[in-house]
């Protein structure tokens, strides 16, 4: 359990931070849950700078659901495979076709019917969730792992810390603003909280942070 003070300064460091320093991309721009699902899934595993034209050529190309399920699946690969992690694209084009033939080309709104989608995991999901439906609900990617993992100071072993991880994700969104919390998170985790050089000395969160505590008195090396 988070004590409420401590629960409150995370919040409050992580929102203010994100106000001035969020990063200006093209799905933040949008609540279309099949545009921020393209986002998802092209960003896997990838840089973001690498991301945003493709992004950007895909939705061009494929502006809604139905008209990538009515393409051939190898059209879509041919825009999304430069990307790598070359399983994306036939992710998207059959989540595409199971959106058009199954709930009339309308994204689902619920978690459950999110996840029977190809290639959607609770990640995933609960981004759509979040992003395109502005429902309080966690996130854990990489990223946010690393984040919250060094913050609270979470070394219990890998099943039961990628459990403790979702309850933290989930217990940090104040109410009504999941979208922004998680947002910010996933910023911080990336611009500063990096696996290799983090940048303790511009994070809002430096002066409670178990990572840089521990490191700074010598009592363990850096975790990743």
């Amino acid at each position: 359990m988070i004590a409420p003070g401590k629960r409150r300064s995370f919040q409050r460091r992580v929102l203010a931070w994100y106000s001035a320093h969020g990063r200006d991309l093209p799905w933040r721009k949008t609540r279309d849950p099949y545009a921020i699902l393209v986002s998802e899934i092209l960003s896997h595993q990838t840089q973001i700078s690498r991301v945003v034209p493709v992004y950007e050529a895909l939705l061009k190309r494929y502006p809604t659901a139905e008209a990538m399920a009515l393409a051939p699946v190898e059209a879509v690969k041919a825009i999304t495979d430069p990307l790598g992690y070359k399983i994306r694209g036939r992710w998207l084009h059959g989540a595409a076709v199971q959106v058009a033939d199954r709930f009339g080309g309308v994204m689902p709104q619920t978690l459950p019917e999110l996840r029977q989608l190809p290639g959607i995991g609770r990640y995933t999901a609960g981004a759509v969730m979040s992003f395109a439906h502005q429902r309080d609900a966690p996130i854990l990617d990489t990223n946010v792992a690393r984040l919250l993992r060094r913050y609270f100071g979470v070394v219990a072993t890998p099943r039961a810390r990628t459990s403790e991880l979702w309850s933290l994700a989930g217990a940090v969104i104040p109410k009504g603003k999941g979208y922004l919390i998680n947002q910010a998170l996933m910023d911080i985790g990336a611009m500063i909280c990096r696996a290799n050089g983090p940048r303790c000395d511009a994070c809002p969160l430096r002066r409670s942070c178990d990572f840089r505590r521990k490191a700074a008195q010598g009592l363990r090396r850096p975790l990743r």
